[in-house]
């Protein structure tokens, strides 16, 4: 401070033909002295130590100071009232902030607040969830560490404990904190502690010689050598934190050297003394021996006094001065001529200047300094937030050094705020990885986390996520659904496409229902063939042979339209299958309940006096089988018409895969469709069971009357267990009914015949015919 005062005194370009001088008073860290203290400032009741004479009162136009957040609200406080600008070097608690209860404090060093947030944004950085917490009880350590909590939270850190000690307090309250360091999990302490209270906790800790913790410091003990000598280094190796960057002011050095105990401030004296241990001479010691003998010199000293290598508090002083300075030199400082107008404009007398307009003047400065650093107060009179990031590593000779890591700018955006320099950074545990400190592991991609109830958030369980939900990132506080046509894999870090499931021809239930459906049209082809080369024998003759060949057709196609229902399904072969069937079917049925009609006319012919058979001869025959088949086309053409049946996409059933299946649209359609053919059926086996006992020669009604039951059964079954089978078994379910049916007509009406007609060839006669009808 005073090295600024005399360099400013000595420029013409700040104040010129004004002196700044001063008054310093020790508070020896007492908030009752330092009140005491600016009591005197302000009431001018100070002694005057200079032997120039002021043009001023004694009382002050600024007050630099004080370094302890607690003394210097003590001042703000006093002088508050009466607008004295308090401006602080190291008085960071962010409650200084506020412009209501401090209206006339600024500082050059930044606030807790934001230092705090930095310090948080450190610790995410590093993946550190799981922190202790201590402080200093004080007004510094109180605030900076409730700021710091509530940026923790912020960045997802949990606190697992928070104490406060302080340098005086009792050694069972300081061992009490230190037994709660060592039962605690987390390795991470962040501690907001001013540089004179860690030593106390220091000892306690070295005593037991707890290591291996990693310290996190804030800017009033991190920079600092007190704490980092030989006797605590074991424990602080490593440590890290934010602080005041440091500065090059040139002069400092040749300035501090030169003094010589002939100066009149007493603290030179003190200085000199205590350097060369020696003690001055005056009337009252003049007896002792160690005394000193005035030719000492300060050039060869290498102590904390001499060494202006770290000057990070000292530059904060510089920069204070300097704005004090300023804000009275635009104060006082005029133009002798307007530029515009050329007519004079009246100066301000410096003993006229009021310290609330040094206030006004602080509030909206803005320099630079010397060494091209910015100067500024923002709008609670706080400077730029700018840190840089220390860590504390072991030089050759073992000592600890300050290594700069890297840089805290809060005036850049959020991600761009803290930066690392491409320097490996020393760790506590003497590992090169980052040192872990969680309270449970961090949940992989696939889970989710669950909090332990009682506990912080930090402190949970990994929950696999629900099948067709993921998380693909790591310590998921949820897992995503999977859309409708996705699916989560085996890992449930991913969702993957839907299996889609439709009965195939590649697959075995596939080929085994394609070699049945290709079996039954062999089969009545060759049917179809016996009864072409024996169509003049009489056992297919007296069967109606047109309306056998037209069933064999028939059931051809019912065969056939069981292939439709195999493979991928799509809007033309869902709209196939459906209408094939159901007119395949009924042309079938038609067929069949034709040739019944005809067993029953046949034998109500040979009766006296009947003629129904010229009412139901050929012509009629074709023309039933054609109108019950026309019946069943117009309810297709209706059913395709309205609401035909669609490829559907079927999710429901199964969640880990989509069956591909046919909607059958209109539900009325289909059962419209099923329903015709049951009727026809239904109606044809009323009428053969009439028939059964007819003669021989019209035997056929047996045959169809068994064939009937065996279809009205088939399909009968078919409802519940097409309603219940799953995916692609509904389909084949389906065509299991066609073709059960299909091969119970064929076999049951057409194989009696082909029996007699290959291995019978004998009985294929009229006469024998005639015969069996005669014995009847």
């Amino acid at each position: 401070m005073v090295f600024a005062i005399e360099e400013i005194n000595n420029r013409n370009d700040i104040l010129p033909g004004v002196k700044l001088g001063y008054k310093i008073y020790d508070s020896c860290g007492s908030v009752e002295m330092t009140t005491r203290a600016s009591l005197s400032l302000v009431n001018g009741n100070g002694e005057n130590t200079s032997v120039i004479s002021c043009s001023k009162s004694d009382t002050v136009q600024a007050i630099i100071g004080q370094t302890s957040s607690s003394s210097t609200i003590a001042i703000s406080a006093t002088v508050g009232p009466v607008n004295i600008p308090v401006v602080s070097h190291f008085a960071t608690c962010a409650c200084l902030s506020d412009r209501k209860k401090y209206p006339s404090f600024f500082r050059t060093v930044p606030s807790d607040y934001y230092q705090s947030r930095a310090l948080a944004k450190l610790v995410r950085y590093f993946g550190w969830t799981w922190v202790g917490a201590l402080c200093s009880d004080s007004d510094y350590g109180n605030n900076g560490i409730n700021e710091f909590i509530i940026a923790a939270k912020e960045e997802g850190i949990c606190v697992e404990y928070s104490k406060a000690f302080f340098r005086t307090d009792p050694r069972e309250k300081i061992l009490k904190v230190v037994e709660i360091i060592k039962a605690s999990t987390s390795k991470v302490i962040v501690a907001f502690v001013s540089y004179s209270d860690i030593g106390v906790l220091l000892k306690e800790m070295a005593l037991q010689n707890m290591t291996g913790f990693q310290w996190i410091g804030s800017e009033s003990w991190i920079s600092d050598l007190n704490p980092a000598n030989v006797q605590w280094q074991h424990i602080l190796k490593g440590s890290m934190g934010f602080a005041i960057p440091k500065a090059q002011i040139n002069g400092l050095r040749e300035f501090l050297i030169k003094h010589n105990p002939a100066s009149d401030i007493a603290i030179y004296r003190e200085l000199w003394e205590a350097i060369f241990d020696c003690k001055i001479s005056t009337q009252d010691n003049a007896d002792i021996k160690h005394m000193c003998m005035g030719n000492e010199s300060l050039d060869q000293v290498q102590n904390h006094y001499t060494d202006v290598s770290e000057l990070r508090l000292a530059n904060n002083v510089y920069k204070a001065v300097y704005a004090v300075a300023y804000a009275l030199h635009n104060r006082y400082s005029c133009s002798k001529l307007e530029s515009k107008q050329q007519s004079p404009i009246a100066c301000t007398n410096i003993t006229d200047n009021k310290p609330w307009q040094v206030v006004n003047e602080l509030k909206k400065l803005h320099f630079t300094t010397v060494t091209g650093e910015d100067v500024y107060f923002d709008e609670n009179g706080d400077p730029a937030a700018r840190y840089e990031l220390l860590n504390w590593q072991l030089d050759k000779d073992g000592k600890i050094v300050f290594v700069k890591v890297g840089f805290f700018d809060g005036s850049l955006q959020t991600h761009l705020q803290l930066s690392f320099h491409n320097i490996s950074i020393a760790w506590a545990h003497n590992k090169p990885q980052v040192p872990v400190s969680v309270c449970s592991p961090s949940c992989p991609p696939g889970t989710r986390k669950a909090v332990q109830k009682g506990r912080p958030i930090c402190c949970f369980d990994c929950i696999p996520c629900a099948e067709g939900e993921i998380s693909n990132i790591t310590d998921s506080i949820t897992c995503i659904k999977c859309p409708p046509e996705l699916w989560s894999n085996d890992k449930k870090t991913t969702c993957v496409l839907k299996l889609v499931e439709f009965l195939s021809f590649e697959e075995i239930m596939g080929s085994i229902l394609v070699s049945f459906s290709l079996l039954g049209v062999s089969f009545t082809i060759c049917i179809a063939v016996i009864f072409f080369e024996h169509k003049d024998t009489p056992i297919v003759r007296a069967n109606n042979s047109e309306l056998s060949f037209l069933l064999l057709f028939s059931l051809t196609l019912c065969f056939l339209c069981s292939l439709t229902f195999i493979g991928q399904p799509s809007k033309w072969s869902c709209m196939l299958r459906h209408t094939a069937f159901g007119i395949t079917f009924v042309l079938c049925i038609s067929c069949v309940l034709g040739k019944t009609v005809v067993v029953l006319m046949a034998f109500r012919a040979t009766l006296p006096g009947s003629n129904v058979m010229k009412w139901f001869g050929p012509q009629q025959q074709r023309l039933s089988v054609l109108a019950f088949t026309l019946i069943q086309v117009l309810i297709c053409v209706l059913w395709l018409t309205i609401s035909p049946p669609f490829p559907y996409k079927n999710m429901k059933y199964y969640n880990e895969k989509i069956i591909l299946e046919c909607n059958v649209g209109s539900a009325i359609g289909f059962w419209a469709v099923l329903g015709y053919i049951g009727l026809l059926a239904v109606l044809c086996f009323i009428l053969a069971f009439l028939a059964r006992k007819l003669p021989d020669n019209f035997n056929e009604a047996k045959f169809i009357t068994f064939s009937m039951l065996i279809f009205c059964a088939v399909w009968i079954t078919f409802i519940p267990a097409y309603v219940s089978s799953p995916g692609k078994f509904t389909v084949a379910v389906e065509i299991f009914a066609i073709l059960a049916s299909s091969f119970g007509l064929l076999i049951c009406i057409f194989v009696p015949k082909c029996y007699i007609i290959i291995l019978k060839p004998e009985k294929n006669t009229k006469k024998q015919i005639m015969v069996k009808a005669i014995a009847k």
